[in-house]
Formats: C-alpha cells, structure tokens, sequence
C-alpha cells in the first residue's frame, strides 16, 4: 500500500488492541495442519506491527496467547511456545531496525523456562526505543487480571502503603498489568466473532469495536487502515452527551 493511500488519515489511534482470530480456521480451510496457521499468523504480526509503526500508533496489543489457551492440545501448545521463542529471537533485530519496544503483559511466569529467557531478552534489547510500543498478552485472562489486581490492592493495605477509602478506578487500574499504558482506543477483532473472549476487560469499557471476517493470516495493512477509517467515523462521548 503506498502512502499518498493513507495520507488523509486524520485520526490514528493512540492504542490499537487485537484479538488475532482465525489462525485455525484458516488452516483448516487449505487442508494443512493448525501449525501452519499460526505461522502464517505470525507473519501477519510482523506486518501489522510495521504498519503500526509506519502509521504513528503508539501503543499495539496483541492477544497472542490466552489463560485458557493452555487448555489446547499439548502438541499444538508445545509447537505455539515453540513459534512465539523463534519469532521473538528471529524478529527482535527488526523491532531494532524499527524502533518498536517490546513488552508483554499475562502471567508470563506459566510460559516455558526458555520462552521466559527470550521474552525478558527481546523486551530488554528493545527497552531504549522510542516508537511503536509492542505489547504482547501471553497467558493472558482478564478475569485473572483483575483478580491480581484486587490480591495487589488488598497487600498495599494491609502494609499501609495504601487506606482503602483512596481506592477508586484510577487507583485500581495503577495495579493492573496494564498500569505503563493507556486504554485501547480501537480493538480490532478478526475472522468475525462477536465476543471478548475474556481480553482487557477492565480497559475496553470505551473502546471503539471493529470485526472484521477476515482471518488473521489474511489480515494485512490494507484491512487494519480499513479499521481505522471506521475508527475515523465514530463519536467518541465516554458516557457524555452529544
């Protein structure tokens, strides 16, 4: 896609948030094995993180791997840690060649000893750059996210660092793994489900919505400045009156 294509966008979210669907279903439909669908999707992270980058969004999450993930089978979870440990080694000289910052968000210690050891390598090389910020959500829930951040809240009260009459939503969201970053402003859904699947849900109260049918494999630049444009068209009010 060239520039002069998205020159007139006026209104580049500050945050974007994936939910990468369809990985599965997009294998299934070629007859080839779930692996190859998760390594075509990662693919497509590389060029939406670029594309990122390229547009001015600040901050990108992605829903790369859930807390019930771990659920699948254990040859195809086994080949997933497999994926992200080669990616994250493979592609942290481009987020270095682009200036984008790695970090992750979940409860990272359940990852494999070795995806941890990478994870906190990449995140480390690329803590010093100053653009796109990569977020990736790794046995990640966002029931467990709360609750983690009310087990936080309770220990600063019982050492005193904190009364519990100061305790509101800014407070609250201060204890949440998300505490670094801002609120997603758009959250992108691909291969058209209609659901949150337990993602952010503390941070997605205001979120623009856009589902897409298309499967994340097959999501490309053209389809996320697609998102954005519908993005463009919205009135955000936060509760507020017209």
């Amino acid at each position: 896609m060239p520039a002069s294509a998205t020159d007139d966008l006026k209104n580049i979210p500050r945050h974007i948030a994936i939910i990468m669907d369809g990985n599965g279903r997009w294998a299934k439909e070629r007859s080839l094995p779930r692996t190859e669908g998760h390594r075509r999707g990662a693919d497509s992270v590389r060029i939406i993180t670029e594309a990122c980058g390229e547009l001015g969004v600040e901050y990108l999450t992605l829903y790369a791997f859930s807390s019930e993930n771990w659920k699948r089978p254990k040859r195809e979870v086994e080949a997933l840690m497999k994926l992200l440990e080669q990616f994250l080694r493979s592609k942290t000289p481009e987020m270095m060649e682009q200036n984008v910052r790695l970090q992750a968000i979940g409860r990272l210690h359940d990852l494999p000893q070795s995806c941890q050891q990478q994870l906190h390598r990449s995140i480390e090389q690329t803590s010093q750059n100053t653009g796109l910020t990569l977020i990736l959500a790794l046995s990640y829930g966002g029931r467990e996210e709360i609750i983690d951040g009310v087990k936080s809240l309770i220990d600063s009260v019982e050492k005193g660092h904190l009364d519990k009459g100061m305790i509101d939503t800014e407070v609250f969201s201060k204890h949440l793994y998300t505490r670094y970053y801002p609120d997603p402003d758009l959250l992108i859904r691909t291969s058209g489900e209609m659901r949150l699947s337990n993602f952010l849900l503390w941070q997605l109260s205001y979120t623009e919505f856009y589902i897409t049918d298309t499967l994340w494999p097959d999501f490309g630049k053209p389809d996320l400045v697609k998102a954005i444009r519908s993005y463009e068209n919205r009135h955000r009010r936060f509760g507020g009156v017209a």
